[in-house]
């Protein structure tokens, strides 16, 4: 009987031992890749890699994407640091005890892959018509770089939303940058904590295609399907109860949006 029992315990260990591994994998999953990131690795890993190690002190570089030898060098000081072996290559290991040292950083404009050209590390979007020109009738004066990220934020949220929809995405940010209750720049608005879905499962890297583009554009030159909203969100995938005590005001596509 206590044979029975000790083999027992035993299965009973090595299981909750793999649900936590599991675990643990998955979450280090959430932003990062599988890929095994080392010197001549470029992409969206290696911006996130750079942003994370940045945060905590140990990059000191440009977050540029290219893991070279500073990229490395920042590899190895974590490394040795936290207890692991210092080859400066990041595994599955290496990537959850980065994640669990960071938990909460959340990448900024800077720490960010640019988006002008075609194809990206996911093979998703296309552009051709490019994010560096800003319409003629700019009367808020957004930038460049407020255009591309308001693309970026476009596309990740609404790529499958008829046109009007897009538009009126782009258009609640473009209300919130003018509304006191939120930051006055686009990037203030796109990157502010639990904002858009888009940025916190790491859809904002992916290249916009023209569509959003030429929605963000609309909305820019005054176009503003939402009649002013500042909220939207799709009711088969909202998990805030907050949002839905929101007044909803009109629906379009899949979003309904909110004053």
């Amino acid at each position: 009987m206590s044979y029975r029992l000790v083999i027992l315990t035993v299965c009973v260990v090595f299981g909750l031992l793999g649900l936590y591994t599991l675990q643990h994998t998955t979450q280090s999953r959430e932003t990062f890749s599988s890929a095994t990131l080392k010197m001549g690795s470029s992409g969206k890993d290696v911006y996130e890699l750079q942003g994370r190690l940045k945060a905590l002190g140990y990059f000191n570089g440009k977050v540029d994407g290219n893991f070279g030898d500073s990229t490395k060098n920042a590899v190895t000081w974590f490394q040795w640091k936290f207890g692991m072996k210092s080859d400066g290559i990041v595994g599955g290991k290496t990537k959850l005890k980065l994640w669990n040292a960071t938990k909460d950083w959340k990448p900024t404009a800077e720490d960010l892959p640019p988006t002008t050209g075609g194809n990206n590390n996911t093979g998703e979007g296309t552009s051709s018509g490019g994010t560096d020109k800003l319409p003629a009738s700019n009367n808020l004066g957004f930038t460049e770089k407020d255009l591309k990220f308001m693309a970026n934020a476009v596309y990740g949220e609404s790529r499958g939303e008829p046109y009007e929809g897009q538009v009126a995405v782009a258009a609640v940010i473009i209300n919130r940058v003018k509304s006191p209750e939120f930051p006055n720049t686009a990037t203030g608005v796109i990157f502010q904590p639990g904002a858009f879905t888009a940025v916190a499962d790491g859809q904002i890297y992916l290249t916009p295609n023209d569509k959003a583009i030429k929605a963000v554009k609309d909305a820019m030159s005054g176009w503003d399907p939402s009649d002013g909203c500042l909220y939207y969100f799709n009711p088969d995938t909202a998990t805030s109860k907050w949002i839905w005590t929101r007044p909803q005001y009109k629906t379009i596509g899949k979003h309904i949006f909110c004053r």
